[in-house]
């Protein structure tokens, strides 16, 4: 057997230059479900290869009965039982591969809470609403399907309602930033017995008092100096947490209106890349709401949202705001990084807030973002779905490169007749163009991970091994990215962080079998430990997503 070696197709990341330019690239959707049973206003995948979805608890009855409350109780046939929301599930756990949901117990509301995932693969839920505000849950995922919620004894310092939360570099802790009446942060776990949370006066600064905040879940990234960049409002600011300290105060971001809640915009940190050792990081911001738009809603007056997006560079000394816009006005959406890097703008409204049916002329059609275009050629509109996905409404990227997309639900009850937008129980997939058969040729497939050792961590900057089969010879360029899934909740993907991993080399056989040798990310501060996705791209075409662990040995 002949072996040859590709030293050139290894050493970018592909931009899809094989594949047809325009024509026949909106993708489609599919129904997955007629329904969920829950809505799914939360919604987070695992390594499992299953994802949590979870509404309030208090929204009244949802598909699943349960026989017992949890305070021991028997759930009866009784009028009241039967539209007691204790007597009810109000989460699911989605199996991706029989397209089946099974109900999960939630003990306290997590209405409006946030979520992080620890290093090994178990989810950290933090905050919610009233008996659920100051509580901290865990959803450890397993293979025989009988996992279910667990509620930790310790208690958050303050109330977490419309709180956003992001996993650290070290001592697998996560920070929780702001909510509803509480213009703070603080650490979970905690370190000391001790320990409280921290004033931000940035959170005082950017709080619209008369507006319902405009500044609640705020938008969170980790910066790869291990900084924390936190955007609310208008504003943004680097903190460091080790030192409580605002050590950058950013430039406002151009035009009027806001970007956090209610104004729902969205944000995203782009794809940080190996050829510059992860130290670019850029965040984006896109859409929102005009001013004055929450209180105008509430006279039944809906303002047209806002069009503008603005990418920033964060490190280095020249931060500003660039600015473009999308092809119309958007909030209430979500923003999920695809397998190429290319950002999918999904869900949302043109006109309106967030807040219970303050939001008009839902936004049909997805926007596809590629970052490295020409300005003025970075928006593409996509294939349009007949079901509005509104507020409460969700997204998160699947393992085969589909957007799983649920939830809508603009009331504070289950409804579904005679208003503008009924709740949504149905479960649909967005499907990109690059699942389409006609690229099947180009797909890598039977991706394989090998790892050394015992360890079932791959260490930081170390090489490792990822075997695949290509039915044609590899395309000018290759690529491999890491993707950690997010927690995603009102329009924000809390974690969500895509790498352009380091190719080493590349060796082909004469039976369609290639080896990569790939180099971890060098350190936490890049990527936090736990699960992240491994995907193949060649000629941009993704391969199926395997899940890897990235930590210290």
């Amino acid at each position: 057997m002949i072996t040859i070696l590709f030293f050139l197709v290894c050493v970018g990341f592909s931009d899809g230059a094989n594949v047809t330019p325009s024509e026949g690239r909106r993708g489609k959707w599919q129904l997955l479900l007629n329904s969920t049973g829950v809505v799914g206003m939360h919604l987070a995948l695992t390594y499992r290869n299953t994802v949590i979805m979870f509404d309030q608890t208090g929204a009244g009855p949802s598909s699943y009965k349960l026989r017992r409350r949890f305070n021991g109780s028997t759930c009866s046939r009784s009028r009241h039982d039967m539209m007691d929301s204790t007597c009810y599930a109000h989460s699911v756990e989605y199996d991706i591969s029989t397209n089946k949901v099974r109900p999960l117990r939630l003990e306290t509301d997590p209405w409006c809470s946030s979520g992080s995932f620890m290093s090994n693969g178990t989810l950290l839920q933090i905050g919610g609403n009233e008996k659920g505000a100051k509580r901290v849950r865990f959803f450890r995922p397993c293979e025989n399907h009988r996992c279910d919620w667990m509620l930790s004894k310790k208690t958050l310092s303050d109330r977490r309602w419309y709180a956003s939360s992001q996993l650290l570099p070290e001592h697998d802790r996560v920070v929780v930033v702001g909510g509803r009446r509480a213009l703070t942060y603080e650490f979970v776990p905690k370190i000391s017995p001790g320990e409280k949370s921290f004033d931000l006066p940035f959170l005082h600064q950017t709080n619209d008092r008369n507006e319902g905040g405009n500044n609640l879940y705020p938008f969170l990234h980790l910066s790869s100096d291990g900084n924390l960049f936190i955007f609310a409002n208008r504003d943004s600011i680097l903190l460091n947490l080790r030192r409580n300290k605002v050590i950058k105060t950013f430039p406002r971001i151009p035009g009027e209106g806001s970007r956090n809640y209610p104004s729902s915009g969205s944000s995203v940190i782009l794809p940080l890349d190996h050829r510059d050792n992860f130290q670019k990081v850029e965040v984006m911001v896109c859409g929102g709401s005009s001013t004055g738009a929450f209180s105008a809603a509430a006279k039944r007056r809906f303002l047209e949202g806002l069009r503008s997006c603005g990418r920033m560079v964060i490190t280095g000394d020249k931060n500003k705001w660039d600015m473009e816009h999308m092809p119309k006005p958007r909030l209430l959406h979500d923003m999920v990084i695809l397998p190429r890097g290319d950002i999918l703008i999904i869900n949302g409204a043109e006109r309106g807030s967030a807040g219970y049916d303050n939001a008009r002329n839902a936004s049909l059609e997805p926007f596809l973002y590629s970052p490295s275009k020409r300005l003025g050629a970075r928006f593409t509109v996509l294939m349009s779905t007949k079901i509005a996905r509104v507020y409460h409404s969700s997204a998160t990227l699947l393992p085969d490169g589909r957007v799983l997309v649920a939830g809508s639900n603009p009331h504070g009850r289950y409804i579904f007749h005679n208003v503008a937008y009924p709740t949504e129980l149905r479960l649909q997939a967005f499907v990109p163009y690059y699942m389409e058969r006609r690229y099947h040729s180009l797909r890598p497939s039977n991706v394989t991970i090998e790892y050394s050792g015992t360890s079932h961590a791959i260490e930081y900057g170390n090489e490792f091994r990822v075997r695949f089969f290509l039915k044609r010879r590899p395309s000018n360029e290759m690529g491999f990215s890491a993707y950690a899934p997010p927690f995603t909740t009102h329009s924000f993907a809390m974690n969500q962080r895509m790498l352009k991993l380091r190719c080493r080399s590349l060796k082909r056989s004469g039976h369609g079998w290639v080896v990569a040798v790939l180099e971890a990310p060098p350190s936490s501060l890049v990527a936090p430990s736990g699960y992240y996705m491994l995907t193949v791209l060649n000629g941009g075409i993704p391969s199926m997503s395997q899940w890897v662990r990235f930590g210290h040995a």
